[in-house]
């Protein structure tokens, strides 16, 4: 008895039957020639559309120069009522200056379950797209596991101005497919068939983004 499998891979050998078994993809070129970004080539216009995208996505913005972000990550923490703070190995120390939350640091051994026992995690990101309100982690040195950003209930993800592109054809270039890349628009949010929003399910019920510039 044939399965949906074999339908579908029989369609597929069929409407090869007429292509020469020596053709190859680089035979037919894509055409690439669309637009790569809507957006003006302007610093301040993309800083301006990221921060409208996430918070369109329900995640909290912030805004703040280098010199006073130590200062806003502790009130942030504060707010939150966090007690432990998750810190992937790389985040840069000069961020936490002024943070009199406990400090977890990753080495990598930490677990699902311990991870559940914390409040909050602060990390970096490899990218931001404005166009798309997306941070993309890559687990590079200030970022972490995976397992860090989907555990703890907050996450704090800095964002520094050099780091936003306008669309994704300008951001996919610039990562690395080799590494695991978590891509994350707006807190954790499922719906049911009802519609009705549920936010923590699959990740962090509250994303906030502190951009830098």
């Amino acid at each position: 008895m044939s399965t949906s499998r074999d339908t579908v891979l029989a369609r597929i050998r069929h409407a090869l039957t007429d292509i020469p078994t020596d053709e190859q993809p680089a035979d037919h070129p894509v055409r690439r020639d669309y637009l790569h970004t809507h957006t003006p080539d302007d610093p301040q216009a993309l800083l301006d559309l990221l921060a409208e995208n996430l918070t369109d996505y329900r995640a909290l913005v912030h805004r703040t120069t280098p010199d006073a972000l130590p200062a806003l990550l502790a009130r942030l923490l504060t707010d939150r009522g966090t007690r432990t703070l998750v810190v992937p190995a790389g985040l840069p120390q000069d961020w936490l200056t002024e943070t009199t939350a406990g400090q977890l640091p990753d080495d990598g051994t930490l677990t699902a379950r311990r991870l559940d026992d914390t409040d909050s995690v602060i990390t970096g990101c490899a990218l931001a797209i404005a166009e798309t309100g997306t941070l993309v982690l890559d687990a590079g040195p200030g970022q972490g596991r995976r397992l860090l950003t989907l555990v703890p209930d907050h996450h704090i993800c800095v964002v520094l101005a050099g780091q936003v592109v306008a669309s994704v054809p300008q951001a996919l270039p610039l990562l690395d497919p080799a590494r695991p890349q978590t891509w994350i628009s707006g807190p954790s949010a499922t719906s049911d068939i009802e519609l009705d929003r549920v936010e923590g399910v699959h990740g962090p019920r509250t994303l906030e983004v502190v951009i830098v510039q």
